[in-house]
């Protein structure tokens, strides 16, 4: 290729041009440099923590998640370690409404570290991040690159189904009402496939059985007046789109789940709009039907 030119690693800890102010300064011009996402936007820098110090950059992304960034030159250590940690924690206390995850940026991230953070990862929602300075040519330029991307703990629904109940437990918990809507959603989902699918009655979900077997693309949870309703598909622009655009009350996307979150009523259970036919019969097939 002609305009090929190589590039040059730059050491950020001599170099005296970049500082963790110019670093920032970047970050905040375009968060999604970090790779955490296309959607993130800045909210803060330098946030000052009770009696703990100042927050590097706090950023937030459109499903009301909040990302509690450190940033540093060199090599992590162990007190960049204990503050990114220190500083998560104190905002998702001051502001538990939200989502929180803790970032770790660093120009050197030591496979002994790498070590130590990965213990608390699946506990602690945490991202450790390598960034490098370039030079091409006459130009220079920041990479980041994810090393430790967050894990998520939580229950699998199907290997670990939870404590059984019965239709009387929900009619109770939720109403009658609510649980025939859940049947009427079941037969509906029935129609559309060639295998009988049958309800699944757990303490916290009504899930579904294929073959006597836990399959949940699918989770009801009733309450009241309404069936909230879980389709378990990957996130994507065209489904956003079109149920931004449908008459469905949706709810945030469940990132850590993996689900689509509808509040159904019985209007929508009577009609059964052929978007959501088609979710539910797409999350089937992606889990294997």
């Amino acid at each position: 290729m002609e305009n090929y030119a190589p590039a040059k690693l730059i050491s950020m800890k001599t170099e005296s041009a970049i500082t963790e102010k110019w670093i920032q300064d970047q970050i905040e011009e375009d968060p999604s440099i970090l790779g955490l996402g296309d959607d993130l936007q800045f909210r803060d820098r330098e946030r000052r923590q009770p009696r703990a110090g100042r927050l590097d950059l706090l950023l937030e992304d459109e499903d009301r998640r909040r990302y509690e960034v450190e940033v540093q030159l060199g090599p992590t250590d162990e007190s960049h370690i204990i503050r990114t940690i220190e500083y998560w924690d104190i905002e998702r206390r001051r502001y538990p409404q939200y989502d929180h995850c803790a970032v770790i940026v660093a120009e050197d991230i030591t496979s002994r570290f790498l070590n130590v953070i990965s213990l608390f990862n699946g506990h602690i929602p945490l991202v450790a991040i390598k960034m490098q300075a370039l030079e091409v040519g006459t130009q220079s330029t920041l990479v980041f690159t994810k090393v430790l991307d967050e894990i998520k703990l939580g229950f699998d629904e199907e290997d670990q189904p939870g404590e059984p109940t019965d239709r009387s437990y929900w009619e109770k918990t939720a109403a009658k009402g609510t649980v025939k809507l859940v049947d009427r959603l079941l037969k509906h989902i029935n129609g559309l496939l060639t295998t009988a699918l049958e309800l699944n009655f757990n303490k916290h979900y009504i899930g579904i059985y294929r073959d006597k077997q836990p399959f949940n693309f699918v989770v009801f949870r009733p309450k009241k007046k309404f069936v909230n309703l879980e389709i378990r598909l990957d996130r994507s622009e065209d489904i956003d789109h079109e149920l931004d655009n449908s008459d469905f009350d949706v709810m945030a996307y469940d990132k850590q789940f993996g689900n689509y979150r509808l509040r159904l009523t019985q209007a929508d259970v009577e009609e059964f709009d052929e978007l959501l036919q088609r979710l539910l019969k797409e999350a089937y097939q992606r889990r294997g039907g």
